[in-house]
This record gives structure tokens, sequence and C-alpha cells, in this order.
């Protein structure tokens, strides 16, 4: 178990830097355009970020498994996990539209509509819900950061004394 309490804050970071990055990115991109396509760079972090958040999740559940369930940081816990898993689901809606959007049957149905819009952060009628997706996630990562902070800095949950 003790690896397990050492496993969560290793892997928190990579999902902090890519999906916050991922997320800068896609807010230039969509609010003005750029000399070079950003395209790319964005699917690939908010990819890896969603991966390595979806490994930060599993193993933060899998540390916290052995507290006791009527600790005093419960609520905050509670907080820290369900932050955790609307991120996940925020960006893998993102990632799951932009999927969508670039399927065979999607582009041919934007070809007999006359739209020529390969990809989603492309597409004008999806900007502003991108936006308010991106903002949302990062506003989510915060919230998830600063709990697991209160956990660790002010309960010393999983801290080694």
């Amino acid at each position: 178990m003790d690896f397990l309490t050492h496993l969560h804050p290793a892997t928190v970071h990579f999902p902090i830097a890519l999906l916050l990055l991922g997320s800068l990115l896609t807010g230039v991109h969509l609010s003005r355009p750029t000399p070079f396509d950003l395209k790319p760079t964005i699917w690939l972090l908010l990819t890896l970020g969603w991966i390595s958040g979806a490994c930060a999740v599993l193993t933060g559940l899998l540390a916290q498994a052995n507290l006791p369930p009527d600790a005093p940081y419960r609520t905050v816990l509670n907080f820290h996990i369900g932050a955790g898993l609307a991120v996940l689901l925020a960006y893998g809606f993102l990632l799951y539209r932009g999927w969508l959007h670039r399927s065979a049957r999607a582009q041919q149905a934007r070809r007999a509509r006359g739209v020529t819009t390969p990809d989603l952060l492309d597409d004008p009628a999806a900007r502003v819900w991108i936006a308010v997706i991106v903002l949302f996630g990062s506003l989510l990562i915060v919230a998830t950061g600063w709990y697991g902070g209160q956990l660790v800095y002010a309960f010393g949950v999983n801290v080694q004394r």
C-alpha cells in the first residue's frame, strides 16, 4: 500500500501540465488566427493529458481505499475525487466530439452540406462550447489541485511522518 500512496502524487503533475497547456493553446487557436497550425499539438496534449489524468484518478482511488471512512477530511476528499472525475468527463467529451468530427461518416455528411471543416477546432458552430469546456475544465483542474493540496497540507493525508 505504501507504493500507491507515493504513486498518486507522482502522476498528478502530468495531467495538470498537459491539459492546462492544451486548454491554453485551444484558447489561442479559437481567439485568433496563428501563423502555424496548433491543432495537432492541441489534440496531442489533450489526449496525453486525458490518459495521464485517468492514471492519476486510478492511482488516487487506489491510494484512498484504506483511509478511514469517518475521517474529518472525507468531505474534502470527496470534492477532490468528484472534481478529478469531472475533469475526465469534460475533456473526454471534447476528445470524443473531436474524434466523431473526424469520422468518415461525419466528413461525408459535411461535404453533402457544403461545409469544409475537417477539424472540430475550426468549426464555427463549435467555437463557443469548446471554449466553455476548456475554461470549465481548467477551473476543475485548479479545484482538484486545491482540494488535493488541502488534503496533504491541512490534513496530512498519506504523508509519511
